[in-house]
């Protein structure tokens, strides 16, 4: 992509606006519910034009394209939020590919939503409406053009694909033999005639090819390493990385087809060592691998089923020292939310490669009952381990594991209280690692009292604290009211007449809320400074802060 800055000037050369572009000059802030209306448009039409991204750019005076500046969000971490509250309404949960602030060439500040293109076959929606645009205008999505989005094939099914050329001879014979014991696994009713079939009518059968042709999905499950080149310009590349706790790269492996095997070389790169840990009511360690071996195996598999390989890109294993496993696979989450795929526990209905995904199901690589995602989560749970956390952004999957306790005490208490369920538990797994939560999950987790906090510093509360032992823990989250922190300035300029605003972050900092950050907490002081000059009880001259003097 070329320079951000070079894109601007590209998009104020623009004689007009597009139905892929839109200028607004949002000088200090902007209503949401119009941005969302925006992002479902650009998406649609941006499909439908064939393009690879809209924009929507803030700053900038629609009629005649002066850049005039923006002050909206200045705050760069909350710009970046929005690509979560975006999410939080859109259909599968497509947000920006990214937030750009920019400085134009007079000096002033431009904020560009780069948006992507609504993915093949799935309208979006936000907020449940569907929006399109004709020329500059903003509205529902014409009908004939939700139609013809719908009307397309996911990705067209990359993987049913015939590789012309390609024989029986381009696969690997041990991959070939190996698959036929897989497929005699699934398929025991069929053991005594599977020896009979040649290799064709077997991987027709075990519908890896079509009609005795060499697929997409029989090079890259069964083919020979200098097979690859029949799916370009897709890849057959797993990548293992090792790294340090500096992220400095130690060690490295790839693997191409036949995937069949190279599954079991990846795996066995990955150092699962031994973890240990003592449970409270015995002096006897537990002693359990690192990473369940069926996580692995789940998660690679899940990257290989789903993977978008129109893309070109690899399957990324990084192995950290820190105990941590990230699998990464390019394209959609097509179910949209790992929630959603939790709370259903069945087979997706839609697959962006569904020929490969079956032909893995035929050869017991994957399940089909749809609970491989949600029973990687309950072992996780089961060993007092952090719950497998995905990101699902910048148009791939990227799953993190992690393969030690955190926090033994408060995770073996929390998984014993009996009321919770497996998703409320999920969402006590956010507010510990300090995640965002969208506002049903916080409406749901004080409904439950198991949160308290105002949003985004959420902590768990004095119920939950109470029953996991955490109840110093909770202390500190929550901090002193405001009531109390009023009485200690007061207190303060009593006893020494006169006090800075250093003097009072000296006094307060460490009795105001840890789920503040270091600014957070300033802000907080200042405020409350400025409260009490407010109803005249303390006022400020020059920079020091004194009691009023009674009227």
């Amino acid at each position: 992509m070329p320079d951000i800055t070079d894109t601007l000037e590209y998009l104020l050369s623009q004689g007009t606006e597009t139905e892929v572009l839109e200028f607004k000059t949002a000088s200090n802030n902007y209503d949401f519910r119009k941005l969302g209306k925006y992002f479902s448009a650009l998406s649609n039409e941006a499909n439908l034009r064939g393009k690879k991204e809209a924009w929507l750019v803030f700053g900038v005076k629609p009629d005649n394209r002066t850049v005039v500046g923006t002050n909206y969000r200045r705050d760069a971490a909350d710009l970046q939020s929005l690509k979560h509250e975006i999410s939080n309404k859109t259909t599968e949960r497509i947000t920006f590919i990214e937030i750009h602030e920019v400085v134009a060439a007079n000096g002033k500040r431009v904020v560009m939503f780069q948006i992507p293109p609504a993915p093949s076959g799935i309208p979006v929606a936000w907020s449940g409406h569907y929006y399109g645009r004709e020329g500059e205008s903003t509205g529902a999505l014409n009908p004939n053009e939700y139609e013809r989005i719908r009307a397309q094939r996911i990705e067209d099914d990359w993987s049913i694909q015939i590789c012309e050329n390609a024989t029986v001879e381009d696969l690997s014979e041990a991959a070939v033999l190996r698959a036929r014991g897989l497929f005699a696994i699934k398929n025991p009713h069929l053991q005594s005639v599977i020896r009979d079939w040649d290799d064709i009518t077997f991987l027709n059968k075990a519908k890896i090819c079509v009609g005795g042709k060499i697929s997409r999905t029989a090079v890259l499950l069964l083919g020979k390493p200098e097979s690859e080149h029949f799916l370009s310009p897709g890849l057959a590349k797993i990548s293992w990385i090792l790294q340090d706790r500096d992220n400095i790269e130690k060690d490295y492996a790839h693997f191409s087809c036949p995937f069949l095997f190279s599954v079991d070389e990846a795996y066995a790169k990955i150092r699962n060592l031994k973890y240990r840990y003592i449970r409270e009511e015995t002096l006897f360690p537990d002693e359990v691998d690192s990473y369940d071996p069926y996580i692995i195996r789940e998660a690679l598999n899940n990257c290989i089923a789903h993977q978008d390989y129109s893309m070109g890109g690899k399957i990324i294993i990084v192995e950290r020292e820190d105990s941590q496993l990230v699998f990464t696979n390019l394209g959609l989450f097509i179910p949209g939310s790992i929630e959603k795929v939790i709370q259903a526990d069945a087979p997706e209905s839609r697959y962006r490669n569904a020929f490969l995904a079956n032909a893995m199901v035929n050869l017991n690589m994957i399940d089909t009952i749809g609970s491989g995602i949600k029973r990687m989560f309950q072992i996780q749970k089961n060993k007092f381990f952090p719950l497998p956390e995905y990101d699902l952004g910048n148009n791939q999957v990227k799953v993190t594991v992690t393969g030690k306790v955190l926090d033994l005490n408060y995770a073996r208490k929390l998984a014993q209280m009996p009321k919770l369920s497996l998703e409320e538990i999920m969402l006590l797994d956010k507010v510990q690692k300090g995640n965002l939560l969208d506002d049903t999950e916080i409406k749901h987790l004080r409904k439950k009292r198991l949160v308290e906090g105002r949003k985004p510093n959420f902590h768990i509360s004095m119920n939950v604290a109470s029953k996991t032992e955490q109840r110093a823990e909770y202390l500190r989250l929550k901090g002193m009211n405001d009531d109390y922190l009023r009485k200690m300035i007061i207190d303060y300029l009593k006893k020494f007449g006169e006090g800075r605003r250093a003097d009072f972050e000296t006094l307060l900092m460490d009795k105001i809320s840890d789920a503040l950050d270091e600014t957070q907490k300033k802000n907080k002081i200042k405020n409350l400074l400025q409260s009490m000059r407010n109803v005249n009880k303390i006022n400020c001259i020059g920079k020091s802060w004194r009691m009023s003097k009674p009227d």
